[in-house]
C-alpha cells in the first residue's frame, strides 16, 4: 500500500476505533445514570438516547473499525494472519461486534418499555443491569484491543513464519542470481 493510502487507512482505523471506545464509555455512563436515576422523565430519555446512540453511532463505528482494521492489516507488513497480536485483535473485534448486535436487542427492549411507560426502580431491572455490565465489558475489551495495537506483543504465527522464510529464501535467490549473472560490457 502506498504511504499516503496507508496513512489514510490508519487514520480511518484509529478514528473509528477511538470513536467506538468513546461512545461505549458514554453509553456506560448513561446506562449507570439510567439504572440509578430517580427522575422518571430523565430515565426515560436516557434509555431512548441509548438505543439511538447504539444503532446510529456505536454499531456503525464497530463495523468501521472492523473493516478499516482488516484493510490496514492487509495493506501493511503486519498482515492479517502473520502475528498473534493481529489475530487476537481481530478476534476481539469480531466477537465484540457480534455481541454488540445481541446487546442492542436488550437496549431496544428497555428503550421501547421506557418510551411507553415510566420505568420504576424494579422494571426490567435485570436488563438495565445487563446494559451496564455489557458496556463495562465492552470498554475492557476495547481497551485490550488498544493495548495490543500499542504494545504489539511478540509472536509470529506458523503462516507468518512460513511467509517470512519464503521471503528470505526469495531474497537470497535473487541475490545469488545477481552475483552469478555475467557482467555486461
Amino acid at each position: 500500500m502506498p504511504p499516503a493510502l496507508r496513512k489514510l487507512a490508519l487514520t480511518a482505523h484509529v478514528a473509528s476505533s477511538v470513536g467506538w471506545l468513546g461512545s461505549v464509555a458514554v453509553f456506560l455512563v448513561l446506562a449507570v445514570a439510567g439504572l440509578t436515576g430517580r427522575d422518571a422523565e430523565r430515565v426515560r430519555g436516557i434509555y431512548v438516547a441509548l438505543e439511538t446512540t447504539g444503532w446510529y453511532v456505536i454499531v456503525p463505528l464497530a463495523f468501521a473499525s472492523l473493516l478499516t482494521g482488516v484493510v490496514q492489516s492487509l495493506g501493511t507488513t503486519w498482515g492479517l494472519l502473520r502475528h498473534y497480536w493481529v489475530l487476537a485483535k481481530l478476534a476481539l473485534t469480531v466477537v465484540a461486534t457480534s455481541l454488540l448486535l445481541l446487546h442492542m436487542r436488550v437496549a431496544d427492549r428497555v428503550a421501547d418499555t421506557a418510551a411507553r411507560t415510566n420505568l420504576s426502580s424494579g422494571d426490567l431491572n435485570g436488563m438495565r443491569v445487563q446494559l451496564v455490565a455489557d458496556a463495562a465489558a465492552a470498554v475492557a475489551v476495547l481497551l485490550t484491543a488498544t493495548a495490543l495495537s500499542i504494545y504489539k506483543p511478540r509472536g509470529i504465527t506458523r503462516y507468518g513464519w512460513r511467509m517470512q522464510h519464503e521471503q528470505r529464501a526469495a531474497r537470497a535467490g535473487d541475490a545469488a542470481t545477481e552475483t552469478a549473472a555475467p557482467a555486461r560490457t
